[in-house]
């Protein structure tokens, strides 16, 4: 897993509502938690774009409701700033399902990625429409 070339604000935390942008089943996410974040008591960890989290599926597939699933956001409202000075921000919050070694479980994504994902996770950018 390659590092991120910008600063990402972490724009979702914990308890977040978002949606699921693939066609694994499910629909509508639940944040519970970020991948390997160890800090502080009571710190809530702030989850930005290309991070790994741990989610509870609400909406969906009757077979993926109610499961925790890892999750790799790929889109965030909050604004961003890249390496070369451009602020980046998209109009919804989404996240793809991954597996444990961080390859999508479904077969397409629908919406665009941001380039930050498609730099650390090249699998992630083979089934996407756009990168943007």
């Amino acid at each position: 897993m390659k590092g991120i070339s910008s600063k990402v604000t972490g724009g979702v935390s914990i308890g977040s509502i978002i949606t699921c942008d693939d066609n694994s089943g499910a629909k509508v996410l639940k944040v519970i938690g970020k991948e390997g974040y160890r800090g502080r008591k009571n710190r809530r960890a702030t989850i930005g774009v290309g991070d790994i989290l741990i989610a509870s599926v609400i909406k969906g597939n009757v077979r993926m409701r109610k499961k925790k699933v890892r999750c790799l956001l790929i889109r965030q409202r909050k604004e961003y700033r890249r390496a070369n000075g451009m602020r980046v921000k998209f109009e919804d919050n989404a996240a793809i399902v991954v597996t444990d070694k961080n390859e999508p479980q479904s077969s397409e994504i629908k919406g665009v990625i941001a380039k930050e994902v498609a730099e650390r996770f090249p699998k992630v950018a083979t089934i996407a429409k756009n990168v943007m």
